[in-house]
């Protein structure tokens, strides 16, 4: 499998390449954080070592921009801090595990594999955007330009669906089916209704509308311009 190191002394990143290529990975070693950085946002990589007290840009500092950069791969931090609030310090910041200097090569192999081989962890969607409309999905809080809105928990259903399928056309069977769960057409004026009301809600006294009736097709979400 393919590794990132960070190591600022030579010897050492030179001694971990050795081992880790001796038990058949493929292995990119930096000294410094803003090359970690680069590499960990442009590469793939199965597991990151990190050491902790690197100049510039430190192991903690690399791992808290690759984190919010989006970037999920198993971090394992090796480095001779060892207090208790360090490793804290490092658990906090996304790492997944801690071994402290002097090691044994063979602990760290055994935890380096044991990283790769877990499940990666899911990325929870908690909110979405288009143009200056909001929707939080854990408190099913929507604002437009920092204004709350209150929608019924149909509108709300009816909003987050449209939202999931910015810029594309909706039909009618598919807001039926998904919305509603309806697999027939009650032949009534329901989804008319309901996207007056919406539109009234999410367009009305802002700048631009989002939600357009496309003629004889359904409707269609877009971020104003």
């Amino acid at each position: 499998m393919k590794l990132l190191v960070l190591e600022d002394d030579a010897e050492t990143r030179g001694h971990l390449v050795r081992m880790l290529h001796a038990a058949g990975h493929v292995v990119d070693a930096v000294g410094a954080g803003p090359d970690a950085i680069f590499l960990g946002t442009t590469e793939k990589y199965a597991v990151l070592v990190l050491d902790r007290m690197v100049p510039t840009i430190d192991g903690l500092g690399v791992l808290r921009a690759l984190r919010a950069a989006g970037v999920r791969t198993p971090a394992l931090f090796l480095t001779a801090v060892g207090e208790v609030q360090d490793r804290v310090e490092g658990l906090k910041a996304g790492a997944d595990d801690y071994l402290v200097k002097p090691f044994a090569g063979s602990e760290l192999l055994a935890r380096v594999e044991a990283l790769a081989r877990r499940p990666p962890i899911p990325i929870v969607e908690t909110e979405m955007l288009v143009g200056d409309l909001r929707i939080d999905l854990l408190k099913r809080i929507v604002t437009r330009a920092g204004r709350r809105i209150d929608l019924q928990p149909q509108e709300y259903k009816l909003l987050e669906y449209l939202v999931r399928h910015e810029g594309q056309i909706v039909t009618r069977t598919m807001l039926l089916e998904n919305v509603w769960s309806f697999h027939f057409d009650p032949g009534t004026n329901m989804i008319e209704s309901h996207m007056s009301r919406l539109r009234a809600k999410i367009d009305r006294g802002f700048e631009g509308e989002m939600i357009h009736t496309v003629r004889g097709a359904g409707y269609r979400l877009d971020a104003p311009g």
